[in-house]
């Protein structure tokens, strides 16, 4: 493993309760495979979310988090990935001080999107969103709802006001994919392209 990291700060990557983990388990693949230091936070209904979409325990324990999430992105080595309690309000990423590059929520819950909109900071990954916003940092949000309620446009409507890059989990097909991962890398790297992170191979658009 190398011992100087992609960026000169951490990437937080926020991962919520809303249907889709593998778009974070993508993303986390392609920025530990380009030694990128991750700083993970997954909320408190990940848990049980993991639990209906992949019959996994997801491990409480941030020690034994690192593990698991590098499993799942079969990435066991490279990169540096630290992983935090959803309940830990002490964690670094929840002061300002603490220098990052940026913060990416995926899949994003409409609850958090409300919650973060209102300024409420419940757990730790709200918080950290929080932060980004008040040190002007850049934040990023991948939500996954359909349909959109008037509050869901309101909330996102009051972020894209704050200066928060949202990327709905729509992806394209002009790139021709023949794989479910095809679908989710696309949408991946739109998102990572927000922060002018370019570590996963698709297919850009040329022109017709």
């Amino acid at each position: 493993m190398s011992s100087t990291y992609n960026s000169k700060f951490p990437l937080i990557l926020g991962i919520t309760g809303a249907s889709g983990l593998i778009y974070a388990v993508r993303a986390l693949k392609f920025l530990l495979e380009a030694d990128y230091a991750i700083e993970l936070v997954a909320s408190k209904s990940t848990y049980i979310v993991w639990q209906a979409e992949n019959n996994l325990r997801m491990p409480p324990e941030p020690e034994q988090q690192e593990q698991f999430w590098r499993e799942q992105a079969g990435v066991l080595t490279g990169g540096k990935l630290i992983c935090h309690r959803w309940s830990d309000l002490g964690a670094t990423i929840a002061s300002g001080s603490f220098r990052t590059s940026g913060m990416v929520i995926l899949p994003c819950s409409m609850s958090t999107v409300a919650k973060i909109a209102t300024g409420l900071s419940s757990d730790l990954l709200e918080r950290s969103a929080d932060v980004q916003l008040k040190e002007g940092r850049q934040l990023v949000i991948v939500p996954r709802e359909t349909p959109l309620s008037l509050i869901h446009l309101r909330n996102l409507t009051t972020l894209a006001e704050a200066g928060v890059r949202i990327v709905p989990a729509i992806p394209a097909w002009y790139h021709n994919p023949q794989t479910i991962e095809d679908l989710v890398d696309f949408v991946v790297a739109r998102t990572l392209d927000q922060l002018d992170i370019d570590c996963i191979p698709i297919k850009r658009w040329q022109g017709y």
